[in-house]
C-alpha cells in the first residue's frame, strides 16, 4: 500500500506583524479549513515576543518557517519559496534597503505561481522615482521586475497609508492633545487611508475573487479626504476648533536637507503631493464589491474607547 502523501502547504505569508496578522486572519475567515495550507515566515529569534507569536500561530494550526530576510541570499530564499504556490509579503522595509528587490528576485527565481508583494501603500506608478523617499524608488523597481516577466502572476494592492499611521504622533499630521492638524504641501492635497484589519480582509477577498485577478493593481480605501476635510473631521470629533498648520514644500525640503537620515521627514515630503497618494473611494475594489470598511473617524473612536 503506497504511503500517504504529506499535504502541500500552498500559501506563505512573510511576516506576522501588524499587517501579517490581519492577512492571516482574513485568509482564515475566507476559508476556515485552510489552516494546514498556510505557512508563516518569521525571523529566527529567541525573544519572548517572537516565541509568543510562533506559539499563537501554531495553535491556529499554521506552519512556521524561519528565515532572516536581511542575511539570506536570493538562492537560499528561492529554495524556500519554491515550496509554495502563493506568497504574500507582509514585511516592509525593516530588512533595510534592497530587501523588497531581494524577495521579489527570489520569488521569480523560484517560479512561484502567484505573488502579492509589499506594495500596500501609495500608487508607485504615479509617484515614480525621486519622490524624496528612497524606499519608494525600490517599490518602483519591484513593479518593473514583475512586469518584466510572465511566469509568475502578481497582484499589487494599493491601500494608501495605514489609518493608524495618520494618527502617529511622530508623523505629526494630527495632534489630538493639542487639537492641531497639519497639511503637507497644500490643504487641497488628499490622502487615502485604510485600516490594517480591512487590508487583511480585502487581501483575502482579492485572492479569492472569481474570475482570478491577475497582473493588476487593485485599489482599496477605507477613507479618502483632503487635509482641509481632515481638519473638519477632527473638529467634529473633538467638538472644538482645531489649529491648522500648513507645512509647505519649502519647509519639508529644508527639513529633509537638514536631517537626511530621518525617514519620517522623508515620508512627509513624499506625501506632500496631489497625485498618487489618494484615489476615489467609489472606484475601489471594496466599494465595487460592496464590502464594508472602516473610515478614519470610526477607527479613531474605536481606539479611544479601547484605550479608555
Amino acid at each position: 500500500m503506497p504511503a500517504m502523501k504529506t499535504p502541500v502547504i500552498e500559501t506563505l505569508v512573510i511576516g506576522a506583524g501588524e499587517l501579517g496578522q490581519t492577512v492571516i486572519t482574513g485568509l482564515l475567515e475566507q476559508n476556515p479549513e485552510c489552516t494546514r495550507s498556510i505557512s508563516v515566515l518569521l525571523r529566527p529569534s529567541s525573544g519572548s515576543t517572537r516565541t509568543d507569536i510562533a506559539r499563537q500561530l501554531k495553535q491556529k494550526g499554521l506552519q512556521i518557517v524561519y528565515a532572516d530576510l536581511s542575511t539570506e541570499t536570493v538562492e537560499d530564499l528561492s529554495a524556500l519559496f519554491a515550496k509554495f504556490n502563493t506568497i504574500i509579503c507582509c514585511t516592509g522595509f525593516v530588512g533595510g534597503p534592497g530587501t523588497q528587490r531581494k524577495i521579489t528576485s527570489a520569488v521569480l527565481k523560484a517560479g512561484v505561481d502567484r505573488y502579492v508583494p509589499w506594495q500596500f501603500g501609495v500608487d508607485y506608478d504615479v509617484v515614480g522615482r525621486g519622490s524624496g523617499q528612497p524606499v519608494f524608488d525600490e517599490q518602483s523597481d519591484v513593479r518593473d521586475m514583475l512586469r518584466g516577466q510572465s511566469a509568475t502572476q502578481w497582484i499589487i494592492i494599493s491601500t494608501g497609508i495605514f489609518t493608524s499611521f495618520l494618527f502617529e504622533p511622530a508623523f505629526g499630521l494630527v495632534d489630538l492633545q493639542g487639537a492641531k492638524v497639519r497639511a503637507l504641501g497644500s490643504w487641497d492635497n488628499r490622502l487615502t487611508v485604510t485600516t490594517s484589519e480591512d487590508i487583511g480582509r480585502l487581501t483575502a477577498s482579492i485572492l479569492a475573487h472569481k474570475p482570478p485577478i491577475q497582473n493588476e493593481v487593485v485599489y482599496v480605501a477605507g477613507d479618502t479626504f483632503s487635509y482641509a476635510q481632515l481638519a473638519e473631521k477632527m473638529e467634529h470629533y473633538l467638538g472644538r476648533p482645531v489649529i491648522r498648520e500648513l507645512w509647505d514644500m519649502d519647509r519639508l525640503r529644508a527639513e529633509v536637507a537638514a536631517h537626511p537620515d530621518d525617514g519620517i521627514r522623508k515620508y512627509r515630503l513624499a506625501f506632500a503631493r496631489d497625485t498618487g497618494v489618494a484615489w476615489d473611494k467609489k472606484q475601489t475594489f471594496n466599494a465595487l464589491q460592496g464590502i464594508e470598511v472602516t473610515d478614519a473617524m470610526t477607527w479613531l473612536k474605536h481606539q479611544q474607547r479601547h484605550v479608555a
